[in-house]
């Protein structure tokens, strides 16, 4: 289940890479004609269609090079718990220096309601080392730290069940799917929106698995706002 994040969260981790002079572009643009903080719609396999397709690389990948999880709107709640409010269910309860207690969520991946944050992880829906092999070896650390606390877009950050994430681990589609089969379209629409959003490419082994998963998913029409 998702909900929107807070507006000034979303501006903070924004206001790290999108110039100020960005504007919002005409639906349908595709993303070849637009620029950071722009924002296109189009159909998701024309998305695909449209990234790079490159060999993919992992030298030099270190996990803290993407600093999260920071407070980008100093509101005393990092992004780890801006994402579980957002996302919860049944509300927590939330204590001092943000300490959430109670709650419940909902995790898509493997259809299951979990009672409490601590059963839970916040997914980065393009795992970090992934981001990191199709392009984001060579972003700045800011850009790796807005990537990492992505508020701005609900498809970025998902919170999900501890057990589900850590099978995920970095695996692309190509290799790794949710186990339930009911979500699938929608988690590989999100990972190609979300690519899209910052900009990275897809390996061949990965373009094709898309392909194939497609095929047997609508030709969801996404819209989204693009980070770089």
């Amino acid at each position: 289940m998702r909900f929107a994040r807070t507006a000034a969260a979303a501006a903070a981790v924004a206001a790290l890479l999108i110039p100020a002079t960005a504007h919002t572009a005409a639906a349908a643009t595709p993303r070849s004609h637009a620029a950071p903080g722009e924002t296109v719609t189009l159909p998701v396999r024309e998305a695909l269609a449209e990234m790079p397709v490159r060999d993919e690389d992992r030298t030099g990948y270190e996990r803290s090079k993407f600093k999260h999880w920071i407070d980008a709107d100093r509101d005393g709640c990092n992004t780890r718990a801006e994402v579980l409010k957002a996302e919860a269910v049944v509300a927590p309860v939330q204590g001092a220096n943000c300490t959430l207690t109670g709650g419940q969520w909902y995790s898509p991946y493997d259809d299951r309601y979990i009672d409490g944050p601590r059963g839970l992880d916040i997914d980065h829906l393009v795992p970090l080392a992934e981001a990191w092999d199709s392009g984001a070896y060579a972003w700045s650390a800011k850009e790796r730290e807005a990537y990492a606390n992505d508020l701005g877009d609900d498809r970025a950050l998902i919170a999900v069940s501890a057990a589900s994430n850590r099978s995920k681990a970095d695996q692309d589609p190509s290799t790794w799917l949710p186990p339930a089969v009911g979500y699938r379209c929608t988690y590989v629409t999100d990972w190609v929106t979300d690519k899209t959003r910052w900009g990275l490419s897809v390996d061949p082994a990965e373009r094709d698995a898309l392909s194939d998963l497609f095929s047997q998913c609508p030709n969801t029409t996404v819209t989204v706002t693009l980070a770089r």
